[in-house]
């Protein structure tokens, strides 16, 4: 079904996705004409394939669960923010905060990210065929985040159990983030991403970033850490 938002209000639009007809049966849908809107595809619920023909703005695909969302285009900051499951592929770059607080599920990004890729990710799976900005991973919980390309200033800072593995050359770890041996476990894991993400690229192209764990309790030593 192919839902024009030349012709249809976003809000009738999202409604439709998110209120699925389980009788119809109906699970391909194709939005044309995006043209930069905000919040398309946000809080969908069900099983359902989408394909938006377009560039589209803030908060795509935010809070989603269970649906294969692909944007053919460029997205803006948010993109995929608060996911809980499914899978978001983004053709184009990504603005700042992609994956922000995401609890699962699996983000793809061929192109770039902006900064604050994975900002406080609780258990999503980001990757980034392109490179990263700043502050990546800045808070992030739980998860992975895989870099095909470089990454900008502070990767990880205040880290907890979040992997990060980078593919390229990091300017800068941020505070408390540390490179972390590769060890079988994580080849294994870093195999079974890259294998989502359609990539033959070995596992240990990478290096494996982590948490010093130097701040998860106040010390005073290492106040100059905060």
């Amino acid at each position: 079904m192919i839902l024009d938002l030349k012709k249809l209000k976003l809000r009738s639009v999202n409604e439709k996705l998110q209120n699925i007809d389980r009788k119809k049966n109906k699970r391909d849908f194709v939005i044309s004409n995006p043209e930069g809107n905000h919040a398309v595809c946000a809080g969908l619920t069900d099983n359902i394939d989408v394909i938006i023909k377009g560039h589209v703005g803030y908060y795509c695909a935010g809070m989603n669960q269970n649906a294969n969302i692909t944007v053919e285009g460029n997205v803006g900051t948010g993109v995929a923010e608060n996911m809980m499951s499914g899978k978001v592929h983004v053709k184009g770059n990504a603005s700042q905060s992609a994956g922000a607080t995401g609890h699962g599920g699996i983000l793809i990004i061929d192109g770039d990210t902006s900064s604050r890729c994975g900002i406080s990710m609780k258990g999503i799976d980001i990757i980034v065929k392109g490179s990263v900005g700043h502050m990546s991973a800045f808070m992030a919980q739980s998860g992975n985040l895989v870099v095909f390309g470089d990454a900008g200033e502070a990767l990880g800072d205040s880290l907890y159990e979040t992997n990060i593995y980078v593919k390229g050359k990091v300017k800068s770890l941020g505070a408390d983030c540390e490179e972390k041996k590769m060890d079988k476990h994580h080849k294994t894991k870093l195999k079974e991403l890259l294998k989502k993400a359609g990539s033959n690229i070995k596992p240990e192209q990478f290096k494996r970033y982590g948490s010093a764990r130097k701040l998860y309790n106040f010390n005073i030593d290492n106040v100059s850490n905060y």
